[in-house]
């Protein structure tokens, strides 16, 4: 059934009520003009009801449409000088060599728009791509991912400053770490000289987690940390428990230490500003109960939707898998 069939049963249908009821009744009930019946009821009487049926359009002719073979010229002439705008096209198609065609730079412009050329950047791109040579369609590269198989092969750690609080004798930072297998986040609030965190202050958070992993049976085998004075690398890989590997980013490649990264941004807005913002004086100690909260909600009951995680907790992949015994 097409369109046309649906609207000629909706009009069979208000002449059948009208013909049962009255005229006002029928036109308001269809929402139709009381004009409008009477003037198809007219045609109805003098033809019959297959009058009713919606009748076929043809498309109108404009009186000052271009032809076919004028609307060609200009493309072909746009197409051989792409720098040329409407009045300059105009002015040319006007010249003997090329018939002596009257076309205004408006009607100029409406053609090559209608076949989406009526810009420089398009005609031109139009007439390089010709010019190109074929080129077979290519693979999409791969997405760069950092590969891990299990808990603590790869663990990314990072600081991100905080602020000056009431009651703490420095600037206050965050220091952060995640698995890049389970996303399982750990961080700490330091209080720290003017500098910025120690080496003292980033050990010990790499120190804990390799304790809380050992616990749950997995081994921290690389922690990956970028160029900071605070992660120096002979001083601080000496301070990581034996067996654990350090690795540093190329410096001003951030994004190969993207999980951290993106921790830091989510600790930001899901824990950060929303504290900042109910608390009229943000003290050291509120701040390290709401990430203590924080990072117990994102651990253990916030599900995350990421490629290897895919809907699962972070500590179902690190408590609830199968795993080695610890040492």
């Amino acid at each position: 059934m097409t369109q046309d069939d649906v609207l000629f049963g909706y009009r069979l249908r208000l002449f059948d009520l009208a013909a049962r009821t009255t005229v006002t009744h029928a036109c308001r009930t269809f929402g139709v003009h009381r004009s409008t019946y009477y003037r198809w009821r007219r045609q109805v009487e003098r033809s019959g009801l297959e009058m009713l049926r919606p009748r076929e359009r043809r498309r109108p002719q404009m009186p000052n449409q271009l032809s076919p073979l004028v609307e060609q010229r200009i493309v072909a002439f746009s197409l051989g000088q792409p720098g040329f705008g409407p009045r300059r096209i105009a002015a040319r198609l006007a010249r003997p060599e090329w018939g002596g065609l009257l076309v205004s730079p408006n009607g100029v412009w409406r053609c090559l728009a209608r076949h989406g050329l009526n810009t420089r950047a398009k005609r031109l791109a139009l007439a390089a791509g010709y010019r190109a040579p074929y080129e077979p369609p290519r693979e999409p590269e791969p997405e760069p991912h950092l590969e891990s198989s299990r808990p603590g092969e790869l663990v990314g750690i990072d600081c991100f400053f905080v602020g000056r609080l009431h009651g703490s004798k420095g600037p206050v930072w965050q220091i952060t770490a995640i698995d890049t297998f389970s996303s399982f986040a750990w961080a700490d609030l330091v209080v720290c000289p003017p500098g910025g965190p120690t080496v003292e202050h980033t050990s010990a958070l790499a120190r804990r987690i390799a304790r809380e992993l050992q616990a749950a049976g997995w081994q921290l085998e690389r922690l990956l940390s970028d160029n900071g004075s605070e992660f120096g690398r002979r001083e601080f890989a000496a301070r990581l428990p034996a067996g654990v590997a350090h690795g540093q980013i190329r410096s001003g490649r951030p994004q190969t230490n993207g999980h951290v990264e993106r921790l830091h941004r989510t600790i930001l807005e899901e824990c950060w500003r929303p504290a900042f913002a109910r608390f009229l004086q943000v003290r050291y100690s509120g701040l390290r109960r709401q990430l203590d909260h924080y990072l117990e909600t994102y651990n253990y009951d916030r599900e995350h939707h990421g490629r290897i995680t895919a809907g699962r907790r972070p500590a179902e992949l690190v408590y609830g898998a199968r795993k080695t015994e610890p040492r």
